[in-house]
């Protein structure tokens, strides 16, 4: 792999470059085997894998200290793990490509991590800086279909300018404080968000129970006109899905009384003839029957005009209610609120994925206030959703150039492209209110 295709910023750097494995001395992990029990007793060592992702992905953390596994000095010594220096800098190169940390104690790795441990050339943390300046160019020229993954012959030929070190640790100390400051608005903007969600969902469930406590609640299957499941196993799999033809609409599409119409996937209209009882039509209610922590069980949405001839897959369940007496679009209301969601999840099955079959989603009360009832909260929910979205989508923009700002600021540091002795970072935030 060339370096102008590796890493291109590398091209407007005013210090010499080198090979980060000759200023740092190279390494990876290993995983002690499975089948042998005794590896896996006794365990005291910290391993850092995949599970502790989470916690470099925002590029805040410095230094990791905490893994979610250990192994044992058996598994250790009879492995190709290795237990690295605290210092050592490492770098995810497979399925979660281009996050990085500083070990904060001594440490081993699986096999989905490269390692440097610094020579007297370099300094850990401007390395650190250098690594995710070159997240972007990393992540794009990872491969594979399903995991991406950059390999270790690729990690072999990775290049970081190299200043000397007093200029290193001004760099450092320049980036530390200016990422500090950008990190603690985007911080600040997240907070704005969760805000934000959490005063539209206080808002929904007081409307919910309000028209709980004048009316009465009833199961869904007491207004049912028509209800069906979606096609399971060899009825619709991948190789059924075609570039064009009936909307096959799936769990990704249901959110919280809001139909998401981003993912697309579709089956040719000979076959969707095939699967008519399964159609889906604008106006129906959507009910997911499996869910997960960031996507409650039970939500549902109403199927949005113009998506033209669907069917609903495994885990979505259509419905038509009789809407002299429910309207779709306050089900979708209802069952997406709280107080409804928390009442199906204690009905899941499921040791994985909490998941719901047809009969119980017939089951399912919802409050049934007066038609115009209804129309009020519908009008009063879509309001404040919309208020919502208007100020959450700024506030995400923001990040957005956060974020873009931070990275340019970071690879014109390491690249010498400004002297940080007299140069401000001030300005990356011009146009970035507080």
């Amino acid at each position: 792999m060339t370096e102008s295709r590796l890493a291109p910023w590398l091209s407007a750097s005013q210090w010499p470059t080198a090979p980060i494995r000759l200023v740092a001395r190279l390494g990876s992990g290993h995983t002690p085997s499975r089948s042998k029990p005794e590896y896996w007793e006794n365990c005291t060592v910290p391993w850092i894998t995949l599970a502790d992702v989470w916690q470099l992905r925002a590029g805040r953390t410095n230094f990791i200290t905490e893994t979610k596994e250990m192994i044992s000095p058996l598994g250790l010594a009879n492995s190709a793990a290795v237990e690295h220096p605290a210092g050592t800098v490492i770098l995810s190169r497979t399925a979660s490509v281009g996050f990085s940390a500083i070990m904060g104690r001594d440490m081993a790795t699986s096999q989905d991590f490269a390692t440097w441990t610094c020579g007297p050339k370099l300094e850990p943390r401007y390395l650190l800086h250098a690594l995710r300046g070159m997240a972007p160019d990393l992540k794009r020229v990872a491969t594979g279909s399903t995991h991406k993954t950059i390999y270790m012959p690729d990690i072999e030929q990775l290049r970081v300018p190299v200043p000397p070190l007093g200029e290193q640790r001004r760099i450092i100390d320049f980036l530390d404080a200016e990422t500090a400051r950008i990190d603690a608005l985007a911080a600040m903007r997240e907070c704005q968000v969760s805000l934000l969600e959490e005063r539209l969902m206080s808002t929904w469930s007081k409307v919910i129970d309000e028209d709980a406590r004048d009316s009465n609640w009833a199961p869904i299957r007491r207004f049912l006109t028509g209800i069906t499941d979606g096609p399971f196993g060899s009825a619709l799999t991948s190789s059924h899905y075609s570039d064009e033809g009936a909307r096959v609409i799936r769990l990704g599409n249901l959110g919280r009384a809001e139909f998401r119409n981003h993912d697309h996937a579709y089956i040719p209209l000979e076959y969707f003839a095939q699967l008519q009882r399964h159609e889906a039509r604008p106006g129906d209610l959507i009910i997911a029957g499996l869910g997960d922590q960031n996507h409650p069980l039970g939500r549902a949405s109403v199927v949005p005009d113009g998506i033209g001839p669907a069917i609903v897959k495994a885990d979505c369940f259509r419905l038509r209610l009789d809407q002299r007496k429910v309207l779709h679009e306050y089900a979708a209301w209802a069952l997406s609120s709280q107080r409804v969601t928390d009442q199906v999840a204690m009905l899941a099955r499921g040791s994985t994925r909490a998941r719901i079959n047809l009969e119980v989603a017939r089951d399912i009360p919802i409050p049934v206030p007066s038609l115009d009832r209804q129309r009020r909260s519908i009008e009063l929910l879509r309001e404040m959703r919309s208020s919502t979205h208007t100020v959450a989508t700024q506030c995400r923009r923001q990040l957005a150039l956060l974020t873009e700002r931070r990275q340019a600021l970071i690879t014109a540091a390491v690249t010498g492209q400004f002297d940080v002795s007299t140069a401000s970072g001030r300005n990356v935030t011009e146009g970035v209110s507080v």
